[in-house]
């Protein structure tokens, strides 16, 4: 790994990334290494549990290859996790140290957790085992559910050079330039990082609220015609909202937030559903999205609409990459033909191993027999959606988050979708709520546009666009809706915002 890493800083430029000198940036590495050795006083003969939690973005990325150095288990951490999360993770993770400030707030302001007393308890050897046959460290990367539950899923080096590999071929570009908004701890900001790094790239790391107060920086030797940017819906809408000419003091300049996102190469967006609304205001201001679907265990993006294809009108998540394969299977995993709605299940070299568990021997054992730890030749995903006769993907919904009504089966997309459409709301999630008649009533959850906006008026539309059965029978107005820093809606929260009001 470390001949790798000095592989990669020789094809960097001085100014790679923004905010930091290359050779300090290598000197700030080389501290972390010698922060992670004075707690492996055996002489790396232990394999250590390295926590990785930072807001400077620098220090997260040194820290990152630091621990990469080491055949460890490292694991990214978000520093916004609260009290119960980060016990939870403590417990789950067992570190032997943690680089960054993230988390030792927590350490010293109570939390049930003795990292002296980890380090002198019983270790799990790596060196000389013989099941220790990886090349490079386990890299733990956080992912949850619509319901918040934190989750691991286990990469490593090679499945996210995988990911970057299949990137590059499919843009047909050599190096990767990034305006990265997007938290780093994520899969979403992590990729941005490992495709600039190991292509020769260049990264540039912003604050979304830079961007979104239209300081947008004027780097010398920097074209944004050259960069990609990623971005999540509801952080699309908000550019697109506030897009009204801006003075940035920095540079005494008015900025147009949409001349700003059309510059870039391409505006990837990803990481929850999108609705079509918000494409069609991207396509009015000529902005080159690529709107893409993976997931954290995919190491990102499997599929991706190539910019010019979003321009002249094609729907859909675009095709897949090269280092994937995607089939749309039935309910007793037959594969359908295209234009079918179906279960969609991923095949790929980005594939994670598997999720972390305290029984984490058993995922290494299975590694090294060449099991897949997620047990199937293909992984199972909890989305709907079909492959039309051209290979593009079509996304439907999520099969979790399916309301069986009557039965019928119903979608909240299509219906979030159209409600969007009427104008009338700032916001809008669709969850369904049990029912003794119906099994489940399809209950809207929003945030209205107006202080007298009518539910009427919405509904009134929606008999000309929907079914009868999918028009929400309840609507409950919010001056928020819980969402990540990826725009997904804590669904969770909102049953416990919805069953209450409606038992009144």
């Amino acid at each position: 790994m470390n001949r790798e890493l000095f592989k990669y800083f020789e094809n960097l430029a001085d100014d790679w990334l923004f905010g930091s000198e290359k050779y300090q940036f290598q000197q700030l590495i080389g501290n972390y290494y010698l922060e992670i050795n004075k707690v492996n006083k055996a002489d790396s003969i232990k394999e250590l549990n390295i926590i990785i939690c930072d807001r400077n973005p620098v220090n997260f990325l040194a820290a990152f290859l630091a621990a990469c150095t080491t055949n460890s288990q490292v694991f990214l951490c978000n520093p916004d996790w609260g009290e119960n999360e980060w016990q939870y993770v403590l417990d789950l993770a067992e570190p032997d140290i943690i680089l960054g400030q993230g988390a030792k707030y927590y350490l010293e302001h109570g939390l049930e957790y003795d990292l002296e007393r980890r380090r002198q308890g019983d270790t799990k050897t790596c060196k000389n085992s013989e099941s220790a046959t990886h090349q490079h460290p386990f890299i733990m990367i956080p992912t949850g559910g619509s319901s918040g539950e934190i989750k691991f899923a286990i990469h490593t080096w090679e499945t996210l050079m995988a990911s970057v590999r299949g990137f590059t071929e499919y843009f047909q570009i050599k190096e990767v330039n990034s305006v990265c908004v997007l938290p780093l701890y994520h899969v979403s900001g992590l990729m941005q990082f490992m495709r600039a790094f190991t292509t020769g790239g260049k990264l540039v790391i912003l604050p979304f609220k830079y961007l979104e107060s239209g300081k947008i920086l004027n780097i010398q030797n920097i074209h944004y015609t050259d960069f990609f940017i990623s971005l999540v819906p509801t952080q699309l809408q908000r550019l697109l909202d506030n897009s009204s000419d801006k003075i940035d003091k920095n540079i005494n300049a008015e900025i147009n937030i949409n001349k700003y996102l059309a510059e870039f190469k391409a505006v990837l967006l990803g990481g929850a559903a999108t609705w079509n609304e918000l494409l069609e205001k991207a396509k009015f201001h000529k902005i080159k999205l690529a709107p893409t679907y993976g997931m954290t265990e995919t190491a990102s993006q499997v599929v991706t609409l190539k910019p010019d294809h979003f321009l002249n009108g094609k729907l859909g998540c675009g095709q897949v990459l090269p280092h994937a394969e995607v089939i749309i299977c039935d309910e007793e995993d037959n594969i359908l033909p295209a234009n079918n709605i179906g279960k969609i299940q991923i095949k790929s070299t980005s594939l994670a191993l598997g999720y972390y568990s305290i029984n984490y021997q058993n995922i290494k054992n299975n590694l090294n027999n060449n099991i897949n730890n997620f047990s199937r030749e293909y992984f199972f995903t909890d989305d709907v959606g079909y492959l039309d006769q051209d290979g593009y993907l079509h996304l439907i919904g999520r099969n979790s988050e399916k309301i069986i009504s009557g039965g019928e089966n119903i979608y909240p997309k299509e219906i979030e979708a159209a409600i969007r459409a009427t104008d009338m709301v700032i916001d809008i999630c669709v969850i369904g709520l049990q029912d003794k008649y119906w099994g489940q009533v399809v209950t809207a959850i929003y945030i209205p546009k107006y202080a007298n906006t009518s539910i009427l008026a919405i509904q009134t539309i929606l008999k000309y666009k929907l079914s009868k059965f999918k028009i929400p029978k309840h609507w409950i107005p919010v001056t928020e809706l819980p969402r990540n820093h990826q725009g997904k809606v804590n669904r969770q929260k909102l049953y416990e915002i919805a069953i209450p009001l409606l038992q009144l």
